[in-house]
């Protein structure tokens, strides 16, 4: 288990598939498969508490902690260019959906709740898009670095397809100050889509 976690002997429960569970249970329009914009209309806020809710009960009656992770999987600059978005608007946006959560774990009825700041990877999720990590360390650093001003509790980068960009989260990470989590993308094979063994 990982350091910032240890002080719960329990588990964490979090959520799974936002985006698929708004778009295809709920009917929520979300243009380019992007959930952070709905932070700027009071519907889109409604519907985010609306499922992140019971998540939040389910860890209640576990008597188990709640890690909430930010709807920022898509914010990051090429996902968030077609919506309009520059970088003071992403990081603006990161921001937002930090405090949003902060709103949340006030109102949890759970002693242990902490708060993840999630990190998309720059493509496809299931594609492996060739970057040095240098260049991935670059280009996620504004979205890491704006959830460590705002005090998350670790960044959690999400679908990563290859070791490359995944470590320029991690570089970033520790330039930021804060704790990572890794979740790659595995193929029914076992491995990332690049052919890169898990292990």
């Amino acid at each position: 288990m990982l350091s910032f976690l240890d002080s719960n002997d329990v588990g964490f429960v979090t959520d799974g598939g936002l985006e698929t569970d708004l778009l295809f249970n709920h009917g929520v329009d979300l243009p380019h498969f992007a959930s952070f914009p709905l932070l700027e209309q009071t519907a889109g806020t409604a519907q985010l508490e609306g499922y992140y809710a019971p998540y939040a009960m389910v860890a209640a009656r576990a008597g188990a902690g709640l890690l909430l992770e930010t709807p920022t999987w898509r914010a990051n600059p090429e996902r968030g260019a077609p919506l309009g978005y520059d970088e003071p608007a992403l990081t603006a946006a990161n921001r937002r959906a930090v405090a949003f959560m902060r709103t949340l774990k006030a109102r949890a009825e759970i002693d242990d709740v902490r708060i993840s700041g999630v990190v998309g990877p720059r493509g496809d999720a299931y594609v492996a898009t060739a970057s040095a990590v240098d260049q991935a360390e670059a280009y996620h650093s504004a979205q890491v670095r704006a959830f460590a001003e705002e005090g998350v509790d670790v960044v959690h980068a999400m679908t990563f397809g290859t070791t490359e960009e995944a470590e320029g989260v991690v570089r970033a990470a520790r330039t930021a100050g804060v704790p990572v989590m890794i979740s790659f993308t595995v193929e029914t094979n076992g491995t990332l889509p690049d052919g890169t063994p898990l292990g």
